[in-house]
């Protein structure tokens, strides 16, 4: 583990604390969660971004045309 000396505005480091308290964290623990889901989502989005640029338009459509033309069973069919 390290240390990491930040700077927050008194008013954000106020409701995180009273928000972590709340949840049963310490300030340290809320922010070290708070980092890594940033850092996931970040990362998870590179990930897709890469995906993407691999994509083929063509190949999509090929298969998309492949789908048959029926209507959807009924179990799949959400209420109103």
């Amino acid at each position: 583990m390290s240390i990491l000396s930040i700077e927050l505005p008194e008013s954000l480091e106020k409701s995180i604390e009273a928000l972590a308290s709340k949840q049963g964290y310490t300030l340290n623990q809320f922010i070290t969660a708070a980092a890594t889901e940033k850092l996931e989502a970040m990362a998870g989005l590179e990930f897709l971004r890469n995906e993407a640029k691999l994509g083929n338009r063509e190949a999509f459509e090929h298969y998309l045309n492949a789908v048959p033309d029926v209507s959807p069973h009924d179990d799949d069919i959400l209420e109103e």
